[in-house]
C-alpha cells in the first residue's frame, strides 16, 4: 500500500515537471526496493527459529559469564 502511494506521487511529481527523463530508472529502484524488502521479510520467517537459538544461546553465554567455553 505504502508502496503503491510512493509511486502515484512519482508519477504524479513526474508529470508535473514535465521531464520523462529517469522515470524508468525510479521505477525500476521502487520494484527493487519491494522486492528486496520481501526477500528479507521472507528469510526472517523461514529462519526464525535459527535466530532465536543463536540469540538465547549468546545471551545465555553472556547471563553464564562463559564467553570462553567451548559451548558458547
Amino acid at each position: 500500500m505504502l508502496v503503491h502511494l510512493a509511486l502515484k506521487i512519482l508519477v504524479a511529481w513526474q508529470t508535473a515537471a514535465g521531464d520523462e527523463r529517469g522515470q524508468t530508472l525510479a521505477e525500476y529502484g521502487l520494484i527493487v526496493s519491494v522486492i528486496a524488502v520481501a526477500i528479507t521479510t521472507l528469510a526472517v520467517i523461514a529462519f526464525r527459529g535459527s535466530i532465536i537459538g543463536a540469540f538465547d544461546g549468546a545471551s545465555n553465554c553472556i547471563k553464564a559469564g562463559t564467553a570462553g567455553a567451548s559451548t558458547c
